[in-house]
């Protein structure tokens, strides 16, 4: 075997001797007492640019309670 494949050897034999070791350690999985509580600090900014052509920007400025 060529170093590399010595090294490929071993760390695929560490894999399998740990997957085989963790497989016998028991696992308990509980759901926790009290709800669990998101804090979502969000700050959300919309910006709303309107480009108007000539006859409706005209047409706005001579009837400012069109809207």
């Amino acid at each position: 075997m060529r170093g590399e494949e010595m090294v490929r050897a071993h760390v695929l034999a560490g894999l399998a001797l740990a997957l085989g070791v963790g497989g016998c350690i028991p696992v308990q999985v509980q759901a926790p007492d009290k709800p669990i509580e998101i804090n979502l600090n969000v700050n959300i900014r919309q910006e709303v640019v309107v480009r108007l052509e000539g006859d409706a920007q005209q047409l706005l400025q001579s009837n400012p309670n069109l809207f």
